[in-house]
């Protein structure tokens, strides 16, 4: 997430009144009802991005920053922390199927001494914050050197299970067997740790690399005789990944959600005229997810779309996407949350739009015209406590003045 060249065509300490810790009770509005909605932060661990900091890291001290930035969400008011516990194929809990994470230690599959995951979910708990787990199911690796995996791993004892493309390595969605072992992964943190979400990325199949083919032609061959070509199987094998995910999160804790944060445009409305007006890369073709789909049948608990443009972007307009996605999410049962770029605010590079402090304010104004719309999420953790240009502080400022409660 956050990688402006696959969303987009393809971070001055804190104001004082956001590190006090002072923490209010949710306003009440006339029918005595409290304040309720999203105000999540994402918490990325791939790469060390946010949290831990760094690689190896004594426990005292990774535990110490995990918690620090539990404490940041409750400084800003924010109600949610999305943390990202499976970021390659590996884990931050004791899994039974999947090594350590080398975020942690600088070694896969190298325990860090503590568990993170269940510490998180405790200490989260403890200050009135929902814990949301952030798994990628078919990321292996940010490289495609599989002797650099610890030599238990999944991916070397299975090698026909992965495919190298884009200088990653993946897991193969269109493997039985591979949709089958990443839901178990998966499910093993959810049937240890009463997580209060399961929470998925916009990695599905891979974005697509210019003059490169994801090689899945023996999966293919194996398995998608019934359908009419590869892009509907793909799209179907990824319905089933969602589908199947969905029932086994309800058998085993039926009050955990289960989330999606998508690309934000499903197809442009020159391609399908149900679409957006934009002019973007199309999560339905290009990484053949079907989000619309997976709101419009009730399939996931929530959906935080990627809306990582200005007002007035031209290829992708976040006045007209927000709409558009409040469409989608009418009458179904799932919730739309939206995904903000608190990232690009202020960040070297960024066009004019998002050098003013006001522009990320702006969008929470928008919102509230559309009640689908029903709160945000920012990335990343790194961003909020950065503020740069002080364009988090004004949206605590002027739409986070109580603490709210988390959506249930």
């Amino acid at each position: 997430m956050g990688r402006v060249t696959r969303r987009a065509f393809a971070l001055a300490a804190l104001s004082a009144f956001t590190t006090t810790g002072a923490v209010a009770a949710p306003r009440a509005d006339g029918r005595g009802a409290a304040t309720t909605e999203m105000r999540g932060m994402w918490l990325a661990t791939v790469g060390n991005r946010d949290w831990p900091s760094r690689a190896g890291m004594t426990a005292a001290a990774q535990r110490s920053e995990l918690i620090g930035w539990l404490d940041v969400a409750v400084r800003n008011r924010l109600n949610t922390v999305v943390l990202q516990v499976r970021p390659t194929a590996d884990a931050l809990w004791p899994s039974s199927y999947e090594p350590w994470s080398q975020v942690l230690t600088g070694t896969q599959g190298k325990a860090p001494g503590w568990d993170p995951l269940g510490t998180a979910v405790a200490e989260a708990h403890a200050r009135g914050l929902q814990l949301h787990a952030w798994f990628n199911p078919y990321r292996v690796a940010t490289h495609t050197d599989r002797t650099r995996l610890v030599a238990s791993h999944p991916a070397r004892k299975h090698p026909d299970w992965v495919v190298a493309y884009g200088g990653k390595l993946y897991y193969n969605p269109g493997l039985p067997k591979v949709r089958a072992f990443v839901q178990d992964a998966m499910m093993d943190a959810v049937k240890k740790y009463p997580v209060d979400a399961v929470h998925f990325d916009d990695y599905f199949y891979p974005y697509p690399v210019a003059g490169q083919s994801f090689d899945d032609d023996a999966a293919y061959d194996a398995h998608g005789g019934a359908f009419s070509n590869r892009a509907a199987w793909r799209r179907d094998n990824i319905d089933r990944l969602v589908l199947e995910t969905a029932a086994r999160i309800k058998a085993v804790r039926p009050a955990t959600q289960f989330g999606i944060s998508p690309f934000g445009v499903w197809r442009n409305a020159s391609t399908d005229s149900r679409g957006s007006d934009t002019r973007a890369l199309q999560s339905y073709d290009d990484i053949h997810a079907d989000t619309r789909k997976w709101v419009k049948e009730g399939w996931i608990d929530y959906v935080v779309p990627q809306l990582y443009w200005h007002i007035g972007n031209s290829a992708a307009d976040y006045a007209e996407l927000v709409p558009w996605w409040a469409d989608v999410a009418k009458g179904s049962r799932t919730r739309l949350y939206l995904g903000e770029a608190l990232y690009r605010a202020g960040a070297a590079g960024q066009g004019a739009a998002w050098q003013d402090p006001a522009e990320l304010s702006r969008h929470l104004t928008l919102a509230k015209k559309y009640p689908q719309a029903r709160g945000h999420v920012f990335f990343a953790a790194k961003d909020v406590t950065a503020n740069r240009i002080g364009a988090m502080s004004r949206v605590v400022a002027g739409h986070y003045t109580q603490p709210a409660k988390p959506p249930r």
